[in-house]
């Protein structure tokens, strides 16, 4: 037996061991994200890593993911990529650890994450045999350098002075030997001899040609998606002209004002909320959109046939339901695209039909109430928006747009499906976990002009910003200093009802510390209340303010 003293560190023999094992196992897991996410780009699959994290999101509580929103905002998405990492990081630490004296349990976990990977996948709102695959590769990528690291561990770990320098169990200093069994309690390490292999270097080999794989791998199969070219790539989509093409923007639409939001939002500013972990690329050669459930002719269109039908254009204003009192989730645009109400009537929607059940390429689900898309309003299967074809990012090659409706109601990116049925027979995305149905957009305002904790010279102040309504329009936008009376702001031209609306307005401030309010009033009298209300689960409301210094 051997008997450490109070105090005693562990063994440098020990403490090597765990080193290897923490790298045996890390690069393991390394070769299995890699391969993995090769395979993935070979099958134009989704990744083994991207499945697990859509498998998390799609299967969490409400009240988890409404937290997550809250907290980080558009960064969810990264903070979750990051957990999965760090969990597997940590898993394949521990197991290559392990894995030094039970080569068996690193396989075993290796076999466990495979399943829950596969588990992943079944989980999905999308039958993805490619993911299927790719996490069968990743492992089996993974086993194979386990085996390659675990053999070459093995050299290393034996004593690495020169040959015949054999270690003993009891060769350190301060331990004492009562017999055989301090042989029996000490780690095991081969003996030296003609077959001891390369020893150190064998295994830094080993683990560099490991490493240079799986990162080049990886930055392969990262890379793949990305080569869409041909005919059916977003570069080579030409779009026709629109039939009816709308006038330039009326003078006086853009008041100019050095901080204020432009009234057309270039499209990579164009905010973008959704649920995809990776953004889906899409062929539009491949592409089809298929219209059926409760109407008399289902059928199905390809981007060619909807190409070559009559486009029109929209000024519309999309809003996140996630967007915060003063928040950015907004943005506006003129797009292009077929009148979806129109789309609808060829199928002869039955009178029963209240919900337009949408779904995208990766799964996701959205309802819009039928009445509002046949209303008459520009409701659109978008092809462009800003005079291109839509980016990747905003739902190329097709999507829906609606004025009027938070975009988790009415605006679903990468759409291939079209379903008429009934809010009360099936359920949306969002619906499932308890946001709204309907979810018309409330009347908002923001102040751009002063910043938020802004300074600006005390006198003549210029205070400016944005007020939004969709599909009803603003008739007047309030402003008031330090809780002083309200006054009427100067309202910019608008193109329409379904676009948000620039405001300024001038006032006099002495130097200190001030606060901006605004609110905003609607076409049908109705103005934007005090109260305030978070987004969930059918928009803010409140009254936007901020504070500036006058100097």
């Amino acid at each position: 037996m051997t008997i450490k003293t109070r105090g005693e560190q562990t063994p440098p023999r020990d403490r090597r061991r765990v080193a290897v094992g923490v790298g045996v196992g890390l690069l393991a897991v390394g070769a299995a994200l890699g391969f993995g996410e090769l395979a993935a780009g070979l099958l134009r699959a989704t990744s083994p890593v991207v499945t697990v994290g859509d498998a998390l999101v799609d299967n969490s509580p409400a009240f988890l993911m409404k937290w997550a929103i809250e907290i980080f905002g558009t960064a969810d998405k990264a903070v979750l990529i990051t957990g999965v990492l760090v969990v597997l990081v940590l898993a394949g630490a521990v197991l290559g650890v392990v894995a030094l004296r039970r080569p068996l349990v690193g396989y075993a976990g290796l076999v466990l994450f495979a399943a829950a990977g596969l588990a992943a996948v079944a989980l999905r709102r999308t039958d993805d045999l490619g993911a299927a695959a790719a996490v069968v590769v990743g492992a089996g990528a993974g086993a194979v350098a386990l085996a390659l690291l675990l053999r070459s561990a093995r050299h290393t770990l034996e004593p690495w002075g020169g040959k015949g320098e054999a270690e003993t169990p009891a060769d350190t200093e301060g331990s004492a030997s009562t017999g055989p069994s301090a042989q029996d309690s000490a780690p095991t390490v081969p003996a030296p001899g003609p077959d001891r292999g390369p020893g150190r270097r064998g295994f830094v080999f080993t683990a560099a040609g490991v490493l240079a794989a799986s990162g080049s791998a990886g930055a392969l199969g990262r890379w793949l998606p990305s080569l869409t070219g041909g005919a059916g790539s977003r570069a080579e989509l030409a779009l026709p002209a629109p039939a009816a093409p709308l006038p330039a923007l009326p003078p006086g639409t853009d008041l100019g004002v050095p901080g204020l939001e432009p009234f057309t939002t270039p499209n990579p500013d164009f905010y973008r909320i959704d649920t995809a972990l990776t953004i889906p690329r899409l062929d539009s050669t491949q592409w089809t959109l298929r219209v059926h459930g409760l109407v008399d002719r289902p059928f199905e269109i390809d981007m060619d046939e909807l190409l070559s039908r009559e486009l029109v254009e929209a000024d519309i204003t999309l809003a996140c339901v996630s967007n915060q009192i003063g928040g950015d989730l907004i943005s506006n645009t003129r797009w292009l695209g077929f009148p979806l109400a129109e789309l609808l009537r060829e199928a002869g929607v039955h009178s029963g039909a209240d919900q337009i059940l949408s779904t995208s390429s990766d799964g996701w689900t959205c309802g819009t109430p039928t009445e509002v898309v046949m209303d008459g309003r520009d409701s659109l299967l978008a092809v462009g928006m800003g005079g291109e074809p839509l980016p990747h990012v905003n739902g190329y090659p097709a999507r829906m747009v609606v004025p009027g409706l938070y975009g988790f109601v009415s605006a679903t990116k990468w759409v291939t499906d079209i379903k008429l049925t009934r809010f009360a027979d099936e359920q949306a995305y969002w619906a499932q976990r308890g946001w709204g149905v309907r979810a018309p957009v409330k009347t908002m305002s923001r102040i751009d002009v002063p910043a938020p904790l802004g300074r600006v010279e005390s006198g003549e102040v210029v205070l400016a910003g944005i007020a939004w309504a969709q599909h009803r329009g603003i008739d007047a936008v309030e402003v008031r200093v330090d809780d002083g009376e309200w006054w009427e702001a100067e309202l910019a031209e608008v193109p329409g009802i379904d676009t948000w609306v620039q405001w300024v307005s001038e006032t006099t401030v002495d130097p200190g510390n001030h606060a901006v309010e605004v609110r905003a009033t609607d076409s049908t009298g109705f103005t934007q209340p005090f109260e305030r209300v978070e987004p969930v689960p059918d928009g803010a409301t409140g009254w936007h303010r901020i504070r500036f210094t006058a100097t």
